[in-house]
């Protein structure tokens, strides 16, 4: 009698093996293959790919966009301001190969470029530029990153300076800047308008010289306004000419009585 024992155990061994090969990479991933140590052409995946170990090590690597937060680092700004910046970068691999072979670790390497990057980028700019020319910065920043990463098989896509934290003495000093600046553009508006006023009266005196009957409709509408408040004072306004034409007849009538008090 034949006996298959062997062979069925070396059959299962097999099947179990090849069992065991099989990996499954999903769409996003890529399979870095290292055969007795050396690096295969291409990464292998998605899908079902076979990893024969001992022989081949596999090393995934995902190909979506990483978001990685810059902890905040302490800047000093060329006005000799110390501020404390964090910021957010956006990168992704491009070439898995290049990744894991040219750098031992990319996401803590990408980590520390950034946040050396943004301590130097930073530190050349002053403290107005920091919080008003963002949109410069920060593609800046991009450029120097994606410059550096680019030979790790590595894209920066984006960099974002999220939260610039000053000291309160300058939030004070800057707040008080804020507020004279807003008294000076309130006081340009004010005398802008001091003298589009005095313009109009100006030529509202011109025509009042013309037709002196309008100083009457106007007094006229003046009591009309004040009586519809329901006030219950009512204030007359006198003329300065007609002050003067009083003046002008008593000073006539004390002139003639002295006359004839000498004759």
């Amino acid at each position: 009698m034949v006996d298959f024992t062997a062979p069925l155990l070396f059959v299962i061994i097999v099947v179990l093996y090849l069992l065991a090969s099989i990996k499954i990479l999903a769409e996003y991933e890529r399979g870095v293959i290292f055969r007795l140590g050396k690096l295969l052409p291409a990464p292998k995946g998605p899908g079902v790919i076979f990893v024969f170990a001992p022989i081949d090590r596999i090393v995934r690597v995902s190909l979506r966009t990483i978001v990685m937060d810059v902890p905040p680092q302490d800047v000093i700004t060329r006005d000799n301001v110390s501020v404390k910046v964090n910021a957010v970068v956006y990168f992704r691999v491009m070439e898995p190969r290049r990744a894991i072979v040219e750098v031992e670790n990319y996401h803590y390497a990408t980590s520390q470029l950034a946040q050396t990057t943004l301590r130097s980028v930073l530190g050349q700019c002053e403290l107005d530029d920091l919080l008003s020319q963002r949109d410069r910065l920060n593609q800046q920043l991009q450029q120097i990153l994606d410059e550096h990463t680019g030979s790790w098989g590595i894209k920066v896509s984006a960099v974002e300076v999220k939260h610039v934290d000053l000291p309160d003495n300058m939030q004070r000093a800057m707040a008080r800047q804020a507020e004279a600046e807003r008294e000076k553009r309130a006081k340009i508006i004010h005398a802008a308008g001091e003298l589009e006023a005095s313009e109009k009266l100006a030529q509202a005196a011109k025509v009042i010289a013309v037709e002196p009957v309008t100083i009457t409709l106007r007094y006229l509408q003046t009591l009309t306004e004040i009586a519809s408040e329901k006030n219950s004072t009512i204030v007359f306004p006198l003329p300065v000419e007609m002050l003067n034409l009083l003046g002008r007849w008593s000073g006539g009538g004390g002139g003639k009585a002295g006359s004839q008090d000498q004759r």
